[in-house]
C-alpha cells in the first residue's frame, strides 16, 4: 500500500518498473556524474478527475497508464541533470503542467547503477546498493516531500566487532561473541530540514555512501545498534541540511563451520531468520 506525504487518498493510481537508461555516449559529463544515468520509476497519481472511472467507469478524464509509462521514457530525453531527486521533480512538474487535471503526483525512482571499467567506455553494473528518492508535488508545483535514501548495502568486516552482555535466562542460547567476522545489510533514508534543500545534485547520496563505508571499516562496535547509530550521527554533522535519517540493519553473519582462533574460518550463509535493527535520528532545533 503506498502512502503519501500530503495525507490519506481515496483514489490513486499510476504506473512502476518503468526502466529507463539515458546514455552520455561520448562521456562528456561532470566529473562526478556517471555517462550511464539508469533508473527504475514508479508514478502516481491522485485528484477527484479520476473518480468516476472507480464508479462508473467514466475514463474521460484518466490518462492510460501505459500513456505514463511512454512519458516518463520520452521525457528523460530533456532531462539534463544527473541526480534522482532532480529527476523525480522534472517529471512530476512536467506532468503537472502537461495534465491539469491531477492534483498531485508522487514519483519515486530507484538507481540501475553501472560502473565504468578502465582502458574503454565500457560498463559493468554496480552496487549492490542503490540510490532512491521520491518527491511528491502537488498543483501548482508546490513540493510536499523529497525524501532520499540509500537502499542494499552489503557489508562484511572481518572483525572488530563484538555482541555480549546481552540478558540472558532459559531462551538464550547466543555465546558472548567478543571478535566476530560480522555481515549485515543495511537501508537508509534521509530528509532535509527544508524539502528544496533535498534538490542538491546527488551531493548527499554520494556523502552517505562514504560515510557508511567509512565507519563500517573503522569502527568497531559492542553492537549493529553502536554501529548504525555512529552512521547516523555522523550523516546530522556531515550534512547541516539534513533534519532527519532513518537507518535499518539486517544482521546476516555467517554461520560458522569451523575457525582457528580468531585468525582463520570457513562459514556459510546464515539460515532464514535475521535481526532486523532500526534507528531514527533527528536534528534537534538550537
Amino acid at each position: 500500500m503506498e502512502q503519501f506525504a500530503s495525507g490519506w487518498k481515496r483514489n490513486y493510481y499510476g504506473k512502476g518498473d518503468v526502466t529507463v537508461y539515458r546514455l552520455h555516449r561520448d562521456s562528456r559529463v561532470p566529473a562526478d556524474a556517471s555517462p550511464v544515468f539508469g533508473a527504475k520509476v514508479l508514478m502516481l497519481l491522485y485528484g477527484d478527475a479520476f473518480w468516476p472511472t472507480y464508479t462508473t467507469g467514466d475514463n474521460s478524464g484518466l490518462i492510460a497508464t501505459d500513456s505514463m509509462k511512454n512519458f516518463i521514457q520520452r521525457e528523460t530525453m530533456n532531462f539534463d541533470g544527473f541526480d534522482l531527486e532532480s529527476y523525480c521533480r522534472f517529471l512530476a512538474t512536467t506532468f503537472l503542467a502537461k495534465y491539469p487535471q491531477v492534483e498531485g503526483i508522487q514519483v519515486s525512482a530507484e538507481e540501475v547503477p553501472y560502473a565504468g571499467l578502465p582502458g574503454g567506455p565500457a560498463f559493468t553494473p554496480a552496487g549492490p546498493e542503490r540510490a532512491r528518492a521520491r518527491v511528491e508535488i502537488g498543483a501548482p508545483g508546490t513540493i510536499i516531500e523529497t525524501v532520499s535514501g540509500l537502499h542494499g548495502f552489503k557489508l562484511l568486516r572481518l572483525g572488530g566487532s563484538a555482541f555480549h552482555g546481552f540478558v540472558r535466562d532459559e531462551y538464550t542460547t547466543l555465546p558472548d561473541l567478543m571478535n566476530r567476522p560480522l555481515h549485515m545489510w543495511l537501508d537508509m533514508e534521509w530528509r532535509h530540514s527544508d524539502p528544496a534543500a533535498g534538490f542538491d545534485g546527488g551531493h548527499a547520496a554520494r556523502r552517505a555512501r562514504q560515510i557508511v563505508r567509512e565507519t563500517f571499516a573503522s569502527f568497531e562496535s559492542g553492537s549493529i545498534q553502536q554501529l548504525i547509530y555512529r552512521v547516523g550521527t555522523a550523516m546530522l554533522a556531515d550534512i547541516a541540511s539534513l533534519g532527519e535519517v532513518h537507518l535499518e540493519a539486517n544482521n546476516r553473519t555467517w554461520d560458522t563451520i569451523a575457525e582457528r582462533g580468531d585468525v582463520f574460518g570457513v562459514y556459510t550463509d546464515a539460515r532464514p531468520p535475521y535481526g532486523c535493527l532500526g534507528l531514527s535520528l533527528t536534528r534537534q532545533s538550537p
